[in-house]
């Protein structure tokens, strides 16, 4: 086929669409009276999306912390009551100072504030009560849409009394529907992290309501209420607090604004302003309510915005390439093209294939695409009802809600730190529900069998049901979870690092191992990958291939902090102690605060003799995490053998009074009094030791070992008996008992005599 015919094709494709869409702008279609629906009172219509939604994920109530969660929950010191409420406004949603440059600069307080009302109600970490909160928000917000989708499919009015008419309840009931039971919203649901998403939608929603409510008085925007209007801001902030697309509330407000309420023809207008046309004036487009009301929401949002940047304190996130590749692309299109291709799990092995494929059809359309989008558009908007709301406002709104609450994760103004999460489409998801039953009132409107038509979206919906509910149980585990992934995405390389690492929580190496260097194979830049291969291969004592892939992870993402202190601790197990000691610094030099570093670093100062360094190191550590306990207990332990008894118990002092319940502290501090002779002080603490961990055999030997000396002779071969019995190979242990048993059968002999 030549140039020519190809361009002729296009030019029909396009008349027949334009023709298409001026049938649809000249024939407004009542959604309700095309619609093969049900129609239920209003009361009953909200009953059956609650339980329906509920439904969806009710078995993930009971299910654990899986994948963000244990960063977001049970490692956030922003959690535990000892942190001050304050903080909560200086830290990302991790825990993390947002002054940090580790920090990801999410933003998300009351979401935080929400997790740690859970932590306390519950009294820890139960993940029950997580999991409740979020399934009973997913049902308040679904049982919001009927409300939202009334007025989106509907149209605005009021009754004479300012009671809000719900003008489309068979197509609102539809898609509120379709919202409750899409199995995308599993991962916001069955995760809790996914809370603030959950939260965002629903102060998103309020902020939508309580605008619309602005116009009770009169619909046309002539008077409005600028009270609801800074309710909707207000509402707008909350949501932003939440999660970062709420602000993009107050754009789609500005938009129903503009086409619902004023209904204004954009394109029209766009080009009279682009051309400064006279006649604007004579309009009425540009009424000053209108430009009031964006007026308040423009600044409003802006306020919103500098206040967030001035919290932040720095930049913007600084991402790798291993985070989300995408965003690393050149060309804009690809940024974003890539980032919708890898939503879609089937396509993972045809992605290079399929993006190349794209691309050259994308530049071969351009140049037709942009002229028919402008020639479509232009039709649609060309007629528009003076009462009521058009399909080309259905249309327009749904795109809007589709597309506007999912640019900040879309790489378009900056990175994220994603390839694709679904929870980021819970807001996105209602612009498809609002497309879909407009095009069911279309089909409606044509079929002749609508029953038939009505059971097959029935169909869809049992569907999505009993997905949600599948997906659901996957979430209930990270090994369910993870294994669910492996069977969608076998060449995804982040998903074979997920089961590697949940298998090597659990002490599966050997199985971990594997999955690690498949992550490795399918992405040779993965240093998380990596770094973790690496510490197990540590462990193993296979220090060589270890230090190999340490090595190249420093050398593909230099600034790696862990990557270098693990390498120093390779690097000083083969005895390479200047290696291990710059090693140790670079990590420190890429991360300031880093304690591990230092606890490392004074272990190799103390391989070293150099015990003045040693003890700064662990001091170090212990100043930048106060309860790092293996910090206090090196330094406790190195001032003992050294003879520092006075200067070791102060430590020991210290450090009990940061960690009082740490029971390897306590036997330390209990040897040091011992060899000071402070016995009664010494034994209290040995005691209180062996309660909190009875079956440690040390504990037991070395209490032995203070009776001995004390000469309760007794209590010293009850507690040496123990100690073998726990560990029949303790180190001189054995020793001492047959001593004490020499000496009873002495002292029984003089007895005797």
């Amino acid at each position: 086929m030549g140039g020519g015919d190809i361009f002729n094709q296009h030019n029909a494709e396009a008349l027949s669409l334009e023709q298409a869409f001026h049938r649809m702008a000249q024939t407004e279609p009542n959604l309700d009276h095309d619609v093969s629906w049900f129609l239920l009172p209003p009361y009953w219509a909200k009953m059956v999306v609650a339980l329906i939604s509920f439904l969806c994920f009710a078995n993930s109530y009971d299910g654990d912390f899986v994948f963000d969660d244990s960063e977001a929950i049970i490692n956030n010191k922003d959690l535990r009551a000892e942190t001050p409420l304050g903080d909560l406004w200086y830290h990302d949603f991790w825990g993390s100072k947002l002054s940090s440059n580790t920090s990801h600069k999410s933003y998300r307080p009351l979401t935080v504030l929400t997790f740690r009302i859970n932590y306390l109600l519950a009294g820890g970490f139960y993940p029950v009560g997580f999991h409740v909160i979020n399934i009973i928000l997913h049902c308040t917000i679904s049982v919001l849409m009927i409300d939202v989708f009334s007025i989106l499919l509907g149209g605005l009015q009021f009754s004479n009394k300012g009671r809000r008419l719900n003008l489309a309840p068979k197509s609102s009931l539809l898609a509120a529907l379709l919202f409750a039971v899409h199995p995308v919203h599993t991962e916001c649901v069955a995760g809790i992290v996914g809370r603030a998403d959950l939260l965002c939608a629903l102060f998103f929603l309020l902020s939508f309501l309580g605008y619309c409510k602005a116009f009770r008085e009169n619909k046309e925007g002539h008077t409005f209420s600028v009270l609801w209007v800074l309710v909707s801001v207000i509402l707008g902030a909350i949501a932003m607090l939440c999660k970062e697309q709420g602000i993009t509330i107050l754009g789609l407000n500005a938009v129903f604004d503009a086409l619902v309420i004023n209904k204004i023809n954009l394109l029209e207008l766009i080009q009279k302003l682009l051309h400064k046309d006279k006649s604007l004036e004579n309009t009425g487009q540009l009424r000053k309510g209108l430009l009031f009301r964006i007026t308040l929401l423009m600044s409003g949002g802006a306020s919103i915005l500098y206040i967030r940047w001035r919290i932040m304190g720095t930049g913007p996130p600084a991402f790798t390439e291993v985070d989300n590749p995408a965003s690393f692309a050149d060309s804009l299109f690809v940024r974003v093209h890539i980032l919708l291709i890898w939503g879609i799990p089937e396509l993972d092995e045809l992605q290079p294939v399929f993006v190349l494929g794209i691309a050259l059809t994308q530049i071969q359309d351009l140049a037709f695409g942009l002229h028919e989008l402008h020639d479509v558009w232009t039709s649609l908007l060309v007629k528009v009802p003076l009462d009521g709301i058009s399909s080309l406002q259905i249309l327009t709104l749904g795109l809007g809600f589709l597309i506007i609450p999912f640019l900040p994760a879309s790489n378009l103004f900056f990175r994220v730190g994603f390839v694709i999460a679904e929870r980021v489409i819970y807001l996105p998801s209602i612009g498809y529900c609002i497309l879909f039953t407009y095009g069911f009132s279309l089909l409606s409107k044509q079929a002749k069998k609508k029953k038939i038509l009505a059971v097959a979206v029935l169909g869809i919906l049992l569907i999505n049901l009993m997905r949600c509910a599948l997906r659901s149980s996957q979430w209930r585990s990270e090994e369910q979870l993870f294994r669910s992934a492996l069977s969608v995405c076998p060449l995804n390389a982040k998903v074979h690092y997920n089961v590697g690492k949940n298998l090597a929580d659990k002490g599966n190496q050997s199985a971990a191992i594997k999955y690690y260097r498949e992550a490795v194979r399918l992405n040779p830049k993965y240093v998380h990958a990596m770094n973790n291969l690496g510490n197990i291969l540590k462990e193993r004592n296979e220090l060589h291939e270890a230090e190999e892939l340490l090595s190249l992870a420093v050398q593909i993402q230099p600034d790696f902090a862990a990557a270098w202190m693990n390498l120093g601790i390779v690097q000083n197990s083969l005895r390479r102690f200047e290696e291990a000691e710059q090693s140790y610094w670079t990590a420190i030099k890429h991360r300031k605060k880093y304690p591990d570093c230092y606890y490392n670093l004074g272990r190799l100062y103390a391989d070293l003799n150099r015990h003045i360094d040693a003890l700064n190191a662990w001091r170090n550590a212990t100043v930048l995490k106060p309860e790092h306990s293996l910090a206090w207990n090196n330094m406790i332990i190195l001032l003992d053998n050294t003879g520092n008894l006075a200067q070791a118990e102060a430590v020991g002092r210290e450090a009990l009074e940061l960690i009082p319940n740490d029971h390897s502290l306590m036997f330390s501090l209990a040897n040091v009094l011992g060899k000071s002779q402070k016995y009664k002080e010494s034994e209290a603490l040995f005691l209180k030791a062996i309660k909190a961990n009875p079956n440690a055999a040390s504990y037991h030997g070395n209490l032995a070992v203070l009776y001995h000396r004390w000469g309760n002779l007794d209590l010293a071969k009850k507690h040496y008996e123990v100690s073998l019995k726990l560990d029949p190979m303790a180190p001189g242990t054995k020793e001492n008992y047959n001593l004490l048993r020499r000496k009873l059968e002495q002292l029984q002999k003089k007895g005797g005599a």
